[in-house]
């Protein structure tokens, strides 16, 4: 018969590591629980006495305390499925639960994919499970932010969330590309190669108001010139589809500029069917440089930088600045929301 020992070592307490670092309870709780009122030297002491004696904080004890669970929902008003085959929310989670694992947190990711999922959604936000959230892929006129601000739980938003007709909501925090301004970019570049009948590929009009800012960019630009306009859907078949309407209606345009290097790889695809070649007859120009795209389709893609996953990680920064300003007592101040620079970057198809 093989006998199994049991141990009999007790878990390490905050009393324990108090004693081996020579400092009070209430000094090692606050560096436990991250407050800055602690000396760096008493600081170095506790973390190596952490260290040393295996100490692992009792997690319900410490949310009693701190008023803090560790977790942040990451809200998408999109299908599941439609969102992972996206790369470009691929990077900006990546630069999200980056920031989040340097403060501790986590990312609890939830989906909105059926008019009754709101209800679901503001439970689970109401419920104490989650510290703040941060929220993107809304429509004009969504709920979520009135729902959020209800709830008086802090919240960031991925984009600067609209009313229904279009006048931006006032007091929410959020994080967004210079949208306008990058399509401006494109559309110059496009002119300064001599191109005269440009089209544009923009996305949904009711998504956001990435869309309606890169239209207004083109806009913008071809004051006195024709604009050669298709919809689409942020999707590499639906930058295909609308690249195939564009020719249909307007054979002889000389060039494009997609909104999306999602949906700028299917225009690509759609042009090199139709025989036209890319930069010689037809000119590209995208928006986001996601490199898994931009720097591998036939042939490489001109496009709008923006710096995606550090959008991502300014989103947990700012959501953080709100959680803290929640928890300070009469502070009023405003967190600011931020506009992240764009930058044209040409490759060979235009």
């Amino acid at each position: 018969m093989v006998l199994t020992q049991r141990s009999n070592a007790r878990r390490p307490t905050l009393e324990d590591v108090a004693r081996w670092s020579g400092v009070s309870k209430s000094t090692v709780s606050r560096v436990v629980n991250g407050e800055s009122k602690v000396s760096a030297e008493a600081a170095v002491r506790v973390r190596e006495a952490i260290s040393a004696l295996g100490y692992v904080p009792n997690q319900a004890a410490r949310q009693l305390v701190t008023r803090r669970t560790g977790a942040v929902a990451v809200v998408a008003a999109q299908p599941e499925d439609r969102l992972f085959l996206d790369p470009f929310f691929d990077c900006l989670l990546r630069g999200i639960r980056a920031e989040l694992a340097r403060h501790g947190s986590q990312a609890v990711l939830l989906f909105l994919d059926e008019p009754d999922d709101y209800a679901r959604v503001a439970d689970y936000l109401g419920g104490g499970h989650v510290d703040g959230a941060i929220l993107f892929s809304l429509r004009p006129g969504d709920r979520l932010p009135e729902m959020v601000d209800r709830l008086a739980l802090p919240a960031v938003f991925g984009g600067r969330p609209l009313l229904c007709d279009g006048d931006p909501v006032r007091g929410q925090a959020y994080v967004d590309g210079d949208n306008r301004g990058g399509a401006r970019q494109a559309v110059r570049h496009l002119l300064a190669l001599g191109r005269r009948r440009i089209a544009t590929v923009t996305g949904p009009y009711d998504q956001e108001n990435s869309a309606a800012e890169r239209l207004a960019g083109y806009r913008d630009v071809l004051l006195d010139m024709p604009h050669l306009v298709e919809r689409a859907d942020y999707t590499r078949q639906g930058g295909a589809d609308a690249m195939a309407a564009l020719l249909d209606r307007h054979p002889d345009l000389d060039a494009v500029f997609v909104a999306s290097d999602l949906m700028a790889s299917g225009a690509l695809q759609t042009l090199r069917e139709r025989g036209r070649r890319v930069p010689e007859d037809v000119a590209v120009v995208g928006f986001d440089d996601l490199v898994s795209l931009s720097e591998t389709t036939d042939p490489p893609l001109t496009t709008v930088h923006q710096d995606v996953a550090e959008m991502g990680r300014l989103l947990a920064r700012l959501l953080f600045g709100r959680t803290e300003q929640d928890t300070r007592e009469g502070d009023t101040s405003e967190v600011p929301s931020v506009v992240v620079p764009t930058r044209l970057v040409v490759r060979q198809s235009a």
